[in-house]
This record gives structure tokens, C-alpha cells and sequence, in this order.
């Protein structure tokens, strides 16, 4: 009989009726049991968060020169904050459920280059990537004007180097573009699920494709065994990178000063809420990692996954965080959520959010493409699928028993009238016109 962790299939449903649930590919709710207890020898730092911010920052001049799209933000890659109430009011109705608090969109799905949140972490990682070679090999200094990485001699410097990575396709199109921009060589392995438009564009710039007829752990294996081959190749790890996870952290200090600007008060009597949508784990993870540190106890965070690839739920929920795949437990992993098909949970952000996280949900395919088709009537904001996945959230938060519970056990139901709850759209800008309207249509 095959056993998982000295236990069979079977005897883990019994042990836990919910995850019976998620492993019979249901909707589930799961509170984290160990959210708020101290964790032990923290893998990253407020400080290196810091030195993130500050690396972007002198590179600012470079990305407004490659990029001039970055410009009106003085080449920070940033996305807006929005009030959604017309999608707030269509919720309400469509689940029969009152939602208390503002309800707000994180547009990441608008941000400039690669039209996704993974222009946070992998745009941040090729970048210091960069000004190390730069450094090392061509004369760069802290205090010099970062525009000049824009120039032949520095292209020239970078195309003796390369850069690859393993994505479901976000990722790999963040990497590509920028590393394409700055002149490395760079390849990335692609798994079966990734949209073929993803492909094309990544071809049409000059990257190297690499498709896989397997997962998005077979396209990573794949590329980091390539890369192990190339002294001058570096590999970015989307499962256990530190500098994917910082650049994504970034962004919690960028959202403080937007919700200030917007007067949106986040103390113990205005909580807010942030709906994640999870793959691999490595954005939402960088990003809960950053609020936490810009709001502490008075934030609640949650990550959204579909009901086919709930890897970081099932890492969480057994303990076995990446040692297990829901492959192991009969789960497909095949979803149209792209960005979020993903069998196995990064170790470094599962072992994280262990304390972190106050939990996570599963959602259908099904819903996620009847939300997309709401926001884009209700708000004229068209989204992959794979961003809605944090749609769900709020409603869930108010409308079932299991997630009440979480209210009252952090006293929270007396406040939840002065809340904001903050979906994380993570991608689709850069979707084609006739995919969007095959997304729309399939609701």
C-alpha cells in the first residue's frame, strides 16, 4: 500500500477530515493552527528587505532609459491601489453575503515590463545579478549613475554571462524580458502548462525556450541541472531563491505609503486583510513576509489556490511542507490557472508562513473564471485567471462557519466595519485580446 509519511492515504483522511476534503478536490478553508507563535532563527531580515529597496532605487535611471514605460514613476516598478465597490457590490450579491470594510484591487497585473508580480522578485534578482558582474568586471560603483548599464559596453559585459530559470510563465516572462533588455543570454524552461502566447513573445526577444510535455517541477529540475553545466550561468531558483522572495517584500513598504495616501488608516482597530493568490509560493510568500513587517499583528494574510494544485495547503496542512506533492495524494495539478499549477511548495516559503500565515483557501476553476468575467464588467479590469484566485477570499472570510472562527479567535468581528481587504491581482495586462475574450467567454 502506498504510505506517505508512514501513513496511507486513507488512514491521513481520517486523521483530518479537511484534508479529506482537499484531496477530494474540494473547496476548503483551512485556518493555520500555528499563525502568531514565534519562529525560530528567521531566514531573512527587516535589513535585507532595506538593501532591496535600496538596490532599486540605483537602478532607477537605468530602467526609466530601457524601459521608458517606468518613467511616470521615476523607473520604479510600481502598480496602483484600487477602491473596487461596484466588484464589492457584485459579490454581495452573487454569494448573497454582506462584506463589511473597503474592498480594493492591487493591481500587479498592470505592473510595467512583464505585466505580472513576478516583475517584483525576478526583475529584482537579474538586477542584482547585474550590478555584481558590473561591479566585479566593469568599474560600476555604488555612486555611479546606473543609466550607463544601458550602454553597448555593458551589453557587451553581460552577454558573456547567462541567465535561466523554470517557470509555469510569469516568472519567465519577468526574467526574460529584463535579462533579454540588458543583454545576457538567457533561457527558460517552460512546463506543459504555460500559454503559448508566453512562449512567443519570450522567442521573439531573443530567449531561448525550453517547453517541457511535464510539471513545473520538471521544468526547474531540468533547468538548474543545465545551468550546474555553465560556470557563467546563473540559475534563478524559483523554489528556494532569498532574492526572489526580497524583491517581492519590496512591495509592502510601497503599499504602506499608497493606503496612507489614500487615508486608509491599518492599526489594531482598522485590520487589513490580503488575499494572495500561491503557486510555488515565492511572491505571495515575499509579500506576506514584507507586510508582516510593515504591520505586524494588524495584518492577516492568506493564500489562494486552486482546488487541482493546492500544494502549499497540503504542505502546510500535513507538516510535510515541500517533501510532499498533491501529485502523492492523487491530486492532478492541472489547472487553467497557469501561474498557480504547481504540484510541490517551495521549502524556503513553506517553512516560513508555518508561523505567518493566517491561512488559506482552495477555489474552482470554474469560480475563477465567473470573477474574472465580474471584474471586467464591474470594474474594467481584465485579469488571468490565475489572479482572481484571491477574489474568493473576502467572501469566504464572512460567509462560512470555519472562517468566523478565525474573526472571533483574533477578535476581530467588532472591527471588521472599519476593515480593507486587498485583492492581489497578480497578472494580465500582457494577455492577448482573443485569449482574454476565450477567458470571458468560458464563464
Amino acid at each position: 500500500m502506498h504510505k506517505i509519511a508512514g501513513l496511507s492515504i486513507m488512514e491521513w483522511k481520517t486523521k483530518d477530515p479537511m484534508l479529506k476534503n482537499l484531496i477530494n478536490m474540494d473547496e476548503v478553508f483551512w485556518m493555520n493552527p500555528n499563525y502568531g507563535a514565534k519562529q525560530e532563527n528567521p531566514i531573512v531580515h527587516a535589513e535585507q528587505v532595506k538593501a532591496a529597496e535600496d538596490r532599486l532605487d540605483r537602478f532607477a535611471n537605468y530602467m526609466i532609459n530601457a524601459f521608458p514605460e517606468t518613467g511616470p514613476m521615476e523607473g520604479i516598478i510600481e502598480s496602483p491601489l484600487v477602491e473596487i465597490p461596484s466588484m464589492q457590490k457584485k459579490l454581495e450579491e452573487s454569494y448573497k453575503t454582506e462584506m463589511a470594510g473597503k474592498l480594493l484591487l492591487k493591481c500587479d497585473s498592470h505592473l510595467p515590463i512583464s505585466g505580472s508580480i513576478k516583475a517584483r522578485g525576478g526583475i529584482y534578482e537579474v538586477l542584482k545579478r547585474a550590478e555584481e558582474i558590473a561591479m566585479k568586471h566593469g568599474g560600476l560603483r555604488l555612486t555611479d549613475n546606473y543609466g550607463i548599464l544601458a550602454s553597448d559596453e555593458y551589453k557587451e559585459l553581460f552577454s558573456k554571462y547567462s541567465i535561466a530559470v523554470g517557470s509555469t510563465g510569469n516568472l519567465g516572462m519577468s526574467i526574460g524580458i529584463i535579462s533579454a533588455k540588458l543583454g545576457f543570454k538567457v533561457t527558460v524552461h517552460m512546463s506543459a502548462d504555460a500559454k503559448q502566447w508566453k512562449k512567443d513573445k519570450l522567442t521573439s526577444l531573443g530567449v531561448i525556450v525550453k517547453e517541457y510535455d511535464d510539471d513545473y517541477s520538471k521544468a526547474v529540475e531540468e533547468g538548474r541541472k543545465e545551468a550546474l553545466l555553465d560556470p557563467n550561468c546563473h540559475f534563478i531558483d524559483d523554489e528556494n531563491s532569498v532574492d526572489l522572495l526580497l524583491g517581492y517584500a519590496t512591495a509592502a513598504t510601497r503599499l504602506k505609503k499608497q493606503l496612507k495616501d489614500m487615508s486608509i488608516p491599518v492599526d489594531e482597530d482598522h485590520p487589513l486583510f490580503v488575499y494572495l493568490p500561491c503557486g510555488v509560493g515565492g511572491g505571495p510568500g515575499g509579500i506576506t513576509y514584507g507586510l508582516k513587517l510593515a504591520f505586524g499583528d494588524d495584518v492577516h494574510c492568506f493564500f489562494a489556490e486552486p482546488t487541482h494544485s493546492p500544494c502549499m495547503t497540503l504542505g502546510l496542512m500535513t507538516g510535510l511542507h515541500d517533501k510532499v506533492s498533491v501529485q502523492e495524494f492523487g491530486i492532478d495539478n492541472k489547472t487553467e490557472a497557469d501561474g498557480l499549477a504547481v504540484g510541490r511548495p517551495s521549502a524556503l516559503v513553506s517553512s516560513m508562513m508555518t508561523t505567518m500565515l493566517s491561512g488559506s483557501y482552495t477555489i474552482e476553476d470554474k469560480r475563477l473564471f465567473e470573477l474574472l468575467r465580474e471584474m471586467a464588467e464591474t470594474e474594467g479590469y481584465y485579469l488571468e485567471p490565475s489572479a482572481l484566485a484571491g477574489a474568493f477570499g473576502p467572501i469566504q472570510l464572512f460567509s462560512g462557519p470555519e472562517e468566523r472562527k478565525y474573526l472571533r479567535d483574533q477578535k476581530l468581528l467588532d472591527k471588521m466595519n472599519q476593515s480593507t481587504h486587498i485583492i492581489w491581482a497578480t497578472g494580465g495586462s500582457m494577455v492577448p485580446k482573443d485569449m482574454m475574450d476565450q477567458y470571458l467567454s468560458k464563464s
